[in-house]
């Protein structure tokens, strides 16, 4: 009896000990980065016996007290560290991207990501004893992945792969919480949605580009912020802002009225009183063009396989006009290849047979001025508008088209220059295509 009372009590001291732990941590976080303040709040504290390390549900902070005190006597600022790290996972939307990854390429690459961002903090209370060699390891990485986020580290995984030994080193070095609680079922009990948490990190974002005094402390939260926080466009939508109106031969049953029309047959015999609308307008995408960014950058497969994405919206969607006008428009700093498209049969001939010209440069503006003489010469009757695929590393013409223009680039990327705000722009992940 009076051993349990002891056990009891011990456990008590334990759980009151590891709470203050993690309060510490928090308040230190807080006072440090007062941007953190709201996401912090968010995220409530919460002992879990037995889960072995710390983890999140994007509502709660678990942690095992007596695993944590253990911890705690070798590396004192573990629990600074573990804050933070499931703390950048969350605002990042780690979690929501989670079931359409690799799993296991997912958990390394979103680990390696937020941890390099830690160390270049360089918060001496988050520091712990392998950082050393976490930083080595990371200058290793930046090699193959200069700008290290969690997207473009999982690109590079599943491109090129990942050996068990770099796995286990990768854990060794990068791993701080579990993410069990992303998987199945365990994930419909999170409370704060996708949405809310991309408000949080849009009001970070804010924050660090008004108040934070060491910018170069906070390159890497920063790109990290711009991809989380990057508007996503679906492409199959986007598409739709490229159809105009025309007529195909088609019975209109929106308005054909079926009982006039019986009622003639039945009453004068073979003679309907009103004969059915052998047409009807329709929405299908019937001029546009499509313009190929040929410069070096942009590899001929990866062109392909958007021109391959393209012809699978288009044909799945039955938007093809039974004849059409598409020009595919090859250019690097110069018109290379303009080839006209009359049928989906055409498209699909080129997807698959077409040669690509060109990687040199890149200068958008051949391109536009091509297209309007297009228009002069009366070759479109009605355009809509052009899709340019491209790295985005050209000149940009001065003057507005008189059609919508739509910039397809290929992923993110903080170096180039500003789409102007007469064109949409969008991003198509590679590894989507």
């Amino acid at each position: 009896m009076e051993e349990n009372k002891d056990k009891q009590q011990k456990n008590e001291q334990i759980e009151i000990y590891a709470k203050k732990i993690m309060q510490l941590a928090k308040d230190t976080i807080t006072v440090k980065f007062r941007f953190f303040d709201q996401a912090l709040t968010m995220l409530q504290l919460k002992s879990k016996p037995g889960i072995g390390q710390f983890a999140t549900d994007g509502r709660h902070i678990y942690y095992d007290s007596a695993s944590l005190l253990l911890t705690y006597m070798e590396e004192p600022n573990v629990a600074v560290r573990a804050l933070l790290h499931i703390l950048l996972h969350c605002i990042f939307s780690h979690s929501f991207q989670y079931e359409k990854k690799n799993m296991e390429y997912w958990d390394l690459a979103i680990d390696i990501a937020v941890e390099n961002i830690i160390l270049e903090m360089d918060l001496s209370s988050a520091s712990l004893s392998r950082d050393s060699d976490a930083r080595s390891q990371i200058t290793k990485i930046s090699k193959w992945v200069p700008q290290l986020s969690a997207e473009r580290i999982y690109r590079e995984f599943m491109v090129n792969g990942l050996s068990m030994d770099a796995q286990t080193r990768y854990r060794k070095l990068f791993q701080v919480d579990n993410h069990d609680f992303w998987r199945g079922t365990a994930k419909e009990e999170v409370i704060i949605s996708e949405k809310e948490w991309k408000k949080i990190s849009e009001r970070i974002k804010t924050d660090l580009k008004t108040f934070s005094k060491d910018k170069a402390n906070s390159e890497s939260l920063q790109q990290n912020l711009e991809e989380a926080t990057r508007q996503h466009y679906d492409y199959r939508s986007i598409l739709e802002r490229f159809m105009v109106s025309g007529e195909e031969l088609h019975v209109n049953d929106d308005e054909f009225d079926y009982i006039y029309y019986t009622y003639g047959l039945a009453t004068y015999g073979n003679l309907p009183l009103i004969e059915p609308l052998e047409y009807k307008e329709v929405h299908k995408v019937r001029e546009f063009v499509i313009a190929l960014d040929t410069s070096a950058s942009c590899r001929g497969q990866i062109v392909k396989s958007f021109l391959r994405q393209t012809y699978d919206i288009l044909k799945s969607a039955d938007n093809f006009f039974h004849e059409v006008n598409v020009h595919i428009i090859q250019c690097d700093n110069q018109l290379q290849s303009d080839t006209v498209i009359r049928t989906e049969e055409d498209f699909l001939k080129f997807v698959e047979q077409g040669k690509l010209t060109g990687f040199g440069g890149t200068d958008f503006r051949p391109v536009f001025s091509y297209v309007d003489e297009l228009i002069d010469n009366k070759t479109f009757e009605n355009l809509k508008g052009l899709i340019y695929f491209t790295d985005g590393y050209g000149i940009y013409p001065e003057r507005v088209p008189a059609y919508d223009v739509m910039f397809a680039f290929l992923n993110e990327d903080q170096n180039r220059a500003q789409v102007p705000n007469w064109a949409l722009e969008i991003i198509i992940e590679e590894e989507r295509l």
